[in-house]
């Protein structure tokens, strides 16, 4: 949790002790459902929170915003987000409803009243949000073929409306179709533990 203080010192005392909980609430809920790999649940807040936060890089979103989290799993990067923009809506979508219930429940412990939930496919979901957010959910292209369909015309933020994605390892070749229009953030530039150092935050207008 220190960690996460450190890159981020303006969390107010109610942020805090939202982060603060997550740590048993998802060991708890881990030993039921598996929704971190039991191996990485010490590193939950670097592996997992900060790495979640590594989109504020890229993006602080505007108060008002609305963001939709595609494959949450049990719910990154969509309630480190939602802890750290109280006054952005969040829209958490997973096709795998037990995923879905960890997320809802770990929410409702600590008292997000910023976030909902669905158990769906992305298909499925058609109404419009000012940005979507996923880590590592699918290839960048197919992702984007996929939440198109989600983004609304209307601006509000500093970079036009479109998808931010936390990535990993060598993407040369998944950005090249969108070259020209997407931006790339090393978080190993931002964070300076190891862990980042083949971590990205990739953001595609749509």
């Amino acid at each position: 949790m220190k960690v996460i203080q450190t890159y981020f010192p303006e969390l107010n005392e109610e942020q805090c002790q939202q982060l603060e909980a997550l740590y048993d609430l998802y060991t708890d809920w881990n030993a039921k459902i598996n929704v971190i790999s039991r191996k990485d649940i010490e590193n939950l807040y670097l592996h997992h929170v900060l790495h979640s936060l590594g989109i504020v890089k890229m993006l602080r979103f505007k108060d008002g915003s609305s963001v939709m989290d595609v494959g949450t799993g049990g719910g990154f990067p969509g309630i480190p987000l939602a802890i750290f923009f109280p006054n952005v809506q969040f829209h958490l979508v997973d096709s795998i409803g037990k995923k879905i219930k960890v997320g809802q429940a770990v929410a409702e412990a600590i008292g997000l009243k910023n976030i909902t939930f669905r158990h769906c496919r992305v298909e499925e979901e058609k109404e419009k949000y000012d940005f979507v957010v996923s880590r590592a959910v699918m290839p960048l292209a197919d992702l984007v073929k996929l939440v198109r369909k989600n983004i609304k015309k209307e601006q509000q933020n500093a970079l036009p409306n479109g998808l931010i994605c936390l990535k990993g390892g060598e993407l040369q070749h998944e950005i090249l179709p969108f070259r020209n229009q997407a931006l790339s953030l090393e978080l190993g530039d931002y964070f300076k533990e190891e862990f980042f150092k083949t971590k990205k935050v990739v953001y595609v207008p749509l």
